[in-house]
């Protein structure tokens, strides 16, 4: 397994390189940005990962789409605002947003943290022997960045102000495999900022980094999928299925608590259900539900149907406006 690993990064890395010297590095020549090569191959290396990944959206979970949908695209105009959600985010675009905003802030403060003398803690260096095995490595660091994320994803909906962003999210009743991404840029900001931090307080690499996201966002592509599926009884508690995932966005439950008007919900996790399961979160209901939110369903909420509308709404109801 560690040889395959191997193989595979150094694949993508001969690739990375290529498509660095023969596309990026000119054009960053060309626009004047020649201090910059070195975020560019970085750049490069995310740009990489999201063509692959919307390769296998295209020609896997797409055509599993078709094969067994859970419910008639009857909107195909939203489907189409969540493909340019995932354009934005796969190709980098909202990335770069990050690299001239808040990236320079994160640079600055873990370079000061470092001039004091503090040093990068490693995960996986806690067991002997680990980090010299990099599959192991690399599950450790797996299971702790999806932890992560099932306490970030609760906060989201526990939490008033940051429930009226990532309420954006829920509001879409056609979900897809596009789906995921389909987010307010603040919300995204926000959570991406918090991942950042945790990363390089647990001393991740950046390769890790890169494969354990890149291997997140195909997931939870599957996960939105309008995809009648769940994995049976035992699968189900092995990994979040779209039917398990799908609850989380059902009308009334996968955002409100016992069916009550206040925060809370189920089925929080990203690739594991095991925290739901820990935390007493887990709903394993057979069912495929309607999807959307209680106030957009029954009191006609207007969420936006296009990308600007939506992010200004988001704002709006961010301030208590809309």
């Amino acid at each position: 397994m560690n040889a395959i690993l191997e193989a595979l990064a150094n694949a993508f890395g001969t690739v990375q390189s290529e498509l660095f010297e023969a596309v990026v590095q000119p054009a960053m020549f060309s626009l004047g940005f020649a201090n910059f090569l070195d975020d560019g191959f970085d750049a490069t290396g995310w740009l990489l990962v999201g063509l692959l990944q919307l390769v296998v959206l295209v020609a896997v979970i797409g055509p599993l789409q078709r094969w067994r949908p859970v419910e008639a695209v009857s909107d195909p105009a939203t489907v189409r605002v969540d493909m340019l959600y995932t354009v934005i985010h796969r190709l980098g675009l909202f990335r770069v947003i990050l690299f001239f905003s808040v990236a320079p802030w994160f640079d600055a403060l873990f370079g000061t943290l470092r001039v004091a003398g503090w040093e990068t803690f490693h995960l996986d260096a806690v067991w002997p022997g680990v980090t010299d095995q990099p599959v192991a490595s690399l599950l450790i660091y797996l299971l702790a960045i999806d932890f992560c994320n099932y306490g970030v994803h609760r906060g989201q909906h526990r939490f008033e102000w940051w429930w009226r962003l990532h309420s954006l999210h829920h509001s879409q009743r056609q979900m897809t495999m596009w789906s995921d991404n389909r987010n307010h840029l603040l919300d995204d900001l926000i959570r991406d900022s918090l991942m950042v931090v945790i990363a390089q307080l647990i001393g991740i690499a950046p390769g890790q980094f890169v494969a354990i996201v890149a291997l997140t966002q195909l997931s939870e592509n599957f996960q939105h999928a309008n995809l009648r599926v769940w994995f049976g009884r035992v699968g189900e508690r092995l990994w979040v299925s779209p039917r398990f995932h799908r609850l989380h966005h059902s009308v009334g439950i996968g955002h409100e608590s016992a069916g009550r008007e206040t925060l809370g919900g189920a089925n929080f996790g990203v690739l594991l259900p095991w925290w739901d399961m820990l935390f007493g979160t887990a709903n394993f209901e057979k069912r495929f539900d309607p999807t959307g939110v209680r106030d957009q369903v029954e009191q006609g909420r207007d969420y936006g149907r296009g990308f600007w509308s939506q992010q200004w709404l988001g704002l709006k109801r961010l301030a208590g406006k809309a």
